[in-house]
């Protein structure tokens, strides 16, 4: 098929009639213009009004989501739990509990735990202090951790997770081989009397660990 070709007007005739369209259209143009501004004339109080609610909800959830966080900085920054609250935890509100007293000593912590995470349950970062691996073990009351736990996290912590720190808590308490190979390896480890002191007495956890801001270089890092 051929392509459409527009053929230019010839006499006057046609130049005339072609002139008629186009006044026409440009009348129809000016019109549409016309009862497109009245309308916006006759509607302007209504959007103006849908305008400022808008606005004012937008400010309103923005006010709601600020005074939200206050609290939460407020609740953390005084967060005490019990060991007796700890022992009626489940595995997943262990780990949720470990993050939120990271926050409360100032490590922005995230909940990693679940399948595939490699030995990491919750990981915080400190400006200061780097990174932290936190291995989570929620344990009957007199349950105990083995070495294989260290093991694993020593393996992973700074391969998989770039970490400066790594720690291994529990409501429990460890063998004496587990705490042994922690203290030469570098892992550290938190039983039942050290989570008392940070959970239950709000010991800080670098203090109670002696995790200094130099450590940002530690083993775990050079090792990643």
């Amino acid at each position: 098929m051929g392509r459409l070709r527009l053929r230019r007007p010839c006499g006057a005739a046609e130049m005339f009639s072609a002139g008629v369209v186009a006044l026409a259209g440009l009348v129809l143009v000016v019109r549409m213009a016309n009862a497109a501004t009245h309308s916006l004339k006759e509607a302007w109080p209504a959007l103006l009004g849908l305008v400022l609610l808008s606005g004012a909800v937008a400010a309103w959830r923005f006010g709601q989501a600020a005074a939200t966080r206050r609290r939460d900085r407020v609740r953390l920054a005084t967060l005490r739990i019990t060991l007796a609250a700890v022992d009626a935890m489940d595995d997943r509100h262990f780990e949720h509990a470990l993050r939120d007293l990271l926050i409360r000593d100032g490590w922005p912590a995230r909940r990693v735990g679940g399948g595939g995470d490699q030995a990491a349950d919750v990981i915080g970062d400190h400006p200061q202090r780097g990174r932290i691996v936190v291995q989570a073990k929620h344990t009957r009351v007199g349950g105990k951790v083995g070495s294989s736990v260290m093991y694993t996290v020593k393996g992973t912590a700074g391969p998989a997770h770039k970490a400066h720190h790594a720690v291994v808590v529990t409501n429990g308490t460890f063998t004496r081989d587990a705490m042994a190979w922690g203290d030469r390896h570098g892992v550290h480890w938190v039983d039942r009397e050290k989570l008392r002191r940070w959970a239950e007495n709000g010991a800080a956890l670098h203090e109670l660990l002696g995790l200094s801001s130099r450590s940002r270089t530690s083993r775990f890092k050079r090792a990643a």
